[in-house]
């Protein structure tokens, strides 16, 4: 398929090679203005997902390459991986290419359209939900997993589409099977970068004061978890990392609302 002429190259070709129902996209220049490009990823999309019947159109890009990214984001394509330090652009300078795909039953136009792309490239957080457990003695609930030596509060990760609330509830009936339902957040922290994680919003919910028959019949319900422990607050420190240390010794002061690393704005 050839594109008009432009400014940076006299001919450019764009090339799909076809294996069942999947295209790869690619082309040879590696100069050309991004309107000229749009034009041909347009032509070339419409052709083989919308005249051939193909399911899937993708395509690797170099992440320096503005013009084709931006290209790509206006016919549709959304961003679905990134290869680390895949290709080398100068002696040992290395740079991430880019996975970029369209499907046919992708809204490419339209308001759904341009939210898709926008999704599939904007940021995102990793957000934790935990639940803070006391019994009539003060003591924390911590919990022993099976994968790392610092214990936690009962909770866990928050799963695409759900919510902090839900899914707190939802671990914690995994991992010990307590069936509760939380009001309000405690306290929501933001985490910096630390121990090999990128940073994440965790919210802290009040799970209240366990009367002791609950308390003590608590026992682990899922293969991660070791073992339940109640903890004195002035020994939780010695059982987490410095991070959730300082946030439970600031929940236990009655500190409440937002925190960035277990510090009160």
């Amino acid at each position: 398929m050839v594109a008009p002429q432009s400014g940076f190259v006299t001919q450019f070709e764009v090339h799909v090679d076809v294996s069942g129902t999947v295209g790869i996209l690619r082309w040879e220049a590696q100069q050309v203005d991004t309107e000229t490009l749009q034009r041909a990823i347009s032509l070339a999309a419409d052709d083989v997902l919308v005249g051939r019947g193909l399911r899937r159109l993708q395509v690797e890009i170099p992440e320096w390459d503005t013009a084709a990214r931006t290209a790509l984001h206006r016919c549709g394509f959304r961003l679905e991986g990134r290869l680390r330090a895949a290709l080398e652009r100068a002696p040992d300078e290395f740079h991430d290419a880019l996975i970029y795909a369209r499907l046919a039953v992708d809204p490419v136009y339209g308001g759904h359209g341009t939210t898709g792309v926008l999704d599939s490239i904007l940021p995102t957080k990793r957000i934790i939900a935990h639940a803070l457990f006391r019994d009539r003695r003060g003591r924390i609930l911590l919990l022993e997993t099976t994968y790392k030596p610092d214990w936690e509060l009962p909770g866990g990760v928050v799963e695409p589409g759900e919510s902090p609330k839900v899914a707190a509830e939802r671990e914690i009936l995994e991992e010990i099977g307590l069936a509760v339902t939380l009001g309000q957040p405690l306290l929501a922290d933001w985490m910096p970068p630390y121990l090999g994680w990128s940073d994440a919003v965790e919210f802290i919910f009040d799970g209240g004061v366990l009367d002791p028959d609950t308390a003590t019949r608590l026992i682990p319900t899922d293969r991660e978890i070791r073992a339940v422990h109640w903890v004195e607050p002035s020994l939780v420190g010695e059982h987490v990392t410095g991070l959730s240390a300082r946030r439970m010794a600031l929940l236990v002061a009655g500190g409440r609302g937002y925190s960035e690393a277990g510090y009160l704005l």
